[in-house]
């Protein structure tokens, strides 16, 4: 419980007004539940003559509230009594408590109206702060997590949330209020009767908590378990061609089969334990009444009690009124015990750190940002765990308007020597100057307005055309993008397809070929018009032509920028102002295209190799 009021001060302060109109028509729900309640005793006593007592009129002189109300109740129903019968007066009182009911139900609509707003918009945000959180953390926090749990989190767990936890706040903001005011009801009745009830409550409610215990501990394992399940089928739709290539398709159905059987096991058992809250609860609600109708009875047949067989009826209907609530509130705890399993698993990525953060007092970019910046990196070292070094004491120098090409085997440090640059990650040691300032004294967003990116893999989104060029720059025009498709030998290709650039090009770009999807990534990085350009081997995966138009593109992009390029086809950078090369995290050979070959070394090695 502690949990779930921990979520409710997390997200509900934005409801403040709903809670308060709940709270008060539930308040008003179960006075209104008292008092179509009490018509019932004088509709017994007329039915049986339980009593031939006659009331005259009181004022508020003659007594309290309370007894002046009771008083003159019957004292007007003991006049509808003697001139209209005693027929007429029990239409009356019917007739009374039908328009008790009508209010109580539209009062009870009422809360339950107030309540659905923010139990739905307590959804809505939860689901909205986790999405904004995941934009902004780090690429780090992911490579450590399945893109499967992640999703099952912002769905299955969010939804778990919803019909575990949100659908029991009505119950908890108006069973408790009903219980509070029955009780008072009953001490007011009879003291006595209510004391026995007092004690006998809690020890029902002991033994239902006792069932739940488990209930939240085997839900986390099956929230887990299905984040497992979501990951295989993310993987599966991803990697579905290699899959078919190697015959794969038991050995994965195998694995897929073998994890929903766990799932389904959990499941049961989660299933069959919260089922068990409903049984349950009528068992032990029923002895309770059992119990309180014997202990009721025999002070009353003993002549130990005031209260008469008509008052002793209602009563007891005002204590079966607290069972159902009890009940209720044992099944919500049992829905709550398992939503709460979900917001751990939410909590992961809402209290996870970001430790790319801005600083408090960030370096303004300079005016003239945009046109010539430098890149100076100083004894960098990183390593992504803290022990295994990845890069190590890499010094460079990118001077404005200029080319640097990255080259090296696999493995030897190129992608996250230019991760470092937009800080997707942050060096160990050292330091990566822009301008003249350490990266990690801008703005993170300021830095990374400096630069466009071309990857290997061009990252495209399922949308137009158009939408793809623009993604990342607001207020963008038609000839705005229509220039940088032109510029990326992308325009004739777009222009061919059925609705121009208004085309959607697919999931990731699947309409598309490798050549036209990367030729697209190089629009919207002309479109971005950035200082400082970062190629990440933007030309490995083309065939001859593909690569020939793309290369165009590229050299028009790169005219007049600070460029950092990686490159797996040497012949693409032999004309860069620099190439460095990388073996095991250090840079071990620098020089241009020519002063290399000349030089013999692992830079020679690999061109001859690319020549065979």
């Amino acid at each position: 419980m502690t949990d779930f009021l921990k979520l409710l001060r997390r997200f509900a302060l934005t409801y403040k007004l709903n809670i308060a109109l709940s709270i008060l028509f539930n308040i008003l729900t179960a006075f209104l539940t008292l008092f179509s309640f009490a018509f019932i005793t004088p509709i017994l006593q007329m039915l049986f003559n339980i009593s031939d007592t006659r009331y005259d009129y009181m004022s508020l002189d003659d007594g309290s509230i309370k007894d002046v109300a009771i008083n003159n109740f019957y004292y007007y129903t003991g006049q509808i009594v003697e001139h209209y019968g005693p027929s007429m007066a029990l239409g009356a009182l019917a007739l009374i408590l039908v328009v008790m009911t009508l209010l109580k139900t539209g009062v009870a609509y009422l809360s339950e109206y107030f309540t659905i707003t923010m139990r739905n918009g307590i959804v809505r945000d939860i689901r909205n702060t986790m999405y904004a959180k995941i934009l902004t953390l780090p690429i780090g926090f992911f490579t450590n997590e399945r893109k499967g749990d992640v999703i099952a989190r912002i769905s299955g767990d969010v939804n778990q949330i919803e019909s575990s936890v949100m659908s029991s706040i009505n119950m908890l903001f108006k069973n408790p209020i009903m219980i509070i005011v029955c009780l008072a009801m009953m001490i007011t009745i009879s003291w006595q009767l209510t004391i026995f009830v007092f004690v006998l409550l809690p020890i029902a409610g002991a033994v239902m908590g006792k069932v739940g215990k488990r209930l939240k501990r085997k839900s986390l394992k099956a929230q887990q378990m299905w984040g497992q399940v979501l990951s295989t089928t993310e993987e599966t739709l991803s990697g579905l061609r290699i899959i078919k290539a190697f015959n794969a398709e038991e050995k994965m159905n195998r694995r897929f089969t073998s994890e929903t059987g766990e799932y389904f096991t959990l499941s049961n058992s989660i299933e069959r334990r919260q089922s068990l809250a409903h049984p349950m609860s009528e068992l032990l609600g029923t002895i309770a009444i059992a119990i309180v109708l014997w202990f009721g009875g025999s002070l009353i047949l003993s002549g130990r009690s005031s209260m008469d067989g008509a008052l002793f009826i209602y009563y007891m209907v005002i204590f079966y009124s607290i069972i159902n609530p009890a009940k209720d509130l044992s099944k919500a705890s049992y829905s709550i015990q398992k939503g709460m399993a979900s917001l751990e698993r939410i909590d992961k990525i809402l209290n996870a750190v970001n430790p790319i953060q801005s600083p408090a007092h960030p370096v303004e970019l300079p005016a003239d940002a945009g046109r010539n910046s430098h890149i100076r990196m100083k004894d960098v070292c990183f390593s992504y765990d803290g022990e295994v070094p990845v890069l190590t004491d890499i010094n460079l120098e990118v001077k404005p308007g200029k080319t640097v090409a990255l080259v090296g085997q696999s493995g030897s440090g190129k992608s996250t020597l230019v991760d470092l640059i937009p800080r997707f990650w942050d060096v160990t040691s050292g330091s990566i100057e822009i301008d003249g300032h350490d990266v990690r004294e801008y703005r993170v967003d300021e830095l990374r307005s400096l630069m466009g990116n071309v990857n290997q893999e061009a990252i495209l989104f399922n949308d137009t055309f158009f939408n793809n060029i623009t993604f990342g720059v607001e207020s963008a025009t038609m000839e705005e993008v229509v220039a940088a498709a032109r510029i990326a030998n992308a325009h004739d290709f777009i222009t061919a397809t059925p609705e121009g650039y208004d085309t959607n090009i697919g999931d990731r770009g699947c309409r598309l070929s490798g050549g036209q999807r990367q030729r697209i990534s190089i629009a919207r990085a002309i479109l971005r018009n950035p200082a400082i350009l970062i190629l990440d081997e933007a030309t490995s995966a083309l065939d001859t032509e593909s690569e020939r138009l793309v290369q165009e593109a590229l050299e028009r992009l790169m005219k007049n920028r600070t460029t950092v390029v990686i490159a797996h086809r040497l012949s693409t950078i032999v004309n860069a102002d620099e190439i460095c090369v990388l073996h095991e995290g250090r840079i071990v050979e620098r020089g241009t295209h020519a002063e290399l070959i000349a030089l013999g070394g692992h830079y020679k090695r690999l061109v001859d190799m690319q020549q065979v």
